[in-house]
């Protein structure tokens, strides 16, 4: 019986890496779900991965690492809410920016439309220019006078920085709106006012008298 000479077909290697299918914006999508749900450090490669639908070697070779990822996430994110920047700096004051600016962060954290936990908080721990823009906008205050001589604008500015990202870590383990709106009052409270800044305070002085018939009246002026 002759023996067959020919060779065996060669296995044809698998490919590695993304799928020729693979949706970069789609990934992009279910990356952030896991994101709002769990957070940066949270979310692990294993749930990333399996809710892109991808491997981790797909996932390095389209994004880097979870750190690139996340920040495309973010870029995505911020891209499909449209332009939601709050406007803070085009306060009249310091104070009324930075308040404007919690109050929004507040309601951003808590809007309904995304899951607790939000991506938004996640944000808000990791935007690394927030403090400098901070401190732009108390220097600027400063000069104008809204605040006493010689404040620290730099410790004022990460203080109210470190109530942002305390609000966004709040916000991620369920904190409802009126108790953040508060944590912003109870922070304002903190704010330094000047003598140029500090609202009048209405005094009221008790005026008493005797009348003809010697009863006593009084009344108040403010």
């Amino acid at each position: 019986m002759k023996k067959d000479s020919s060779k065996p077909a060669a296995k044809i290697p698998r490919p590695r890496g993304r799928p020729r299918s693979f949706d970069r914006e789609a990934a992009l999508d279910r990356a952030m779900d896991v994101f709002w749900q769990k957070g940066f450090e949270g979310a692990s490669l294993a749930d990333l991965t399996k809710a892109m639908g991808i491997n981790p070697p797909s996932l390095y070779a389209a994004f880097g690492d979870k750190e690139h990822l996340f920040l495309e996430a973010v870029e995505r994110y911020q891209t499909k809410r449209g332009p939601a920047t709050c406007p803070y700096a085009e306060s009249a004051t310091a104070r009324e920016s930075v308040e404007r600016l919690l109050t929004w962060t507040a309601n951003e954290l808590c809007d309904g439309c995304h899951p607790s936990g939000c991506l938004q908080a996640a944000i808000a721990e990791r935007r690394a220019d927030a403090r400098a823009c901070l401190k732009e906008r108390i220097d600027q205050g400063a000069k104008a006078g809204e605040l006493p001589a010689g404040t620290d604008t730099g410790t004022l500015a990460d203080f109210y920085a470190t109530v942002l990202t305390g609000m966004s870590v709040q916000a991620r383990e369920g904190v409802k709106r009126k108790s953040l709106l508060a944590t912003v009052a109870a922070a304002m409270r903190a704010w330094p006012e000047s003598a140029k800044s500090a609202p009048r305070a209405k005094v009221k002085v008790k005026i008493r008298h005797a009348n003809s018939v010697g009863t006593k009246s009084g009344a108040s002026i403010a």
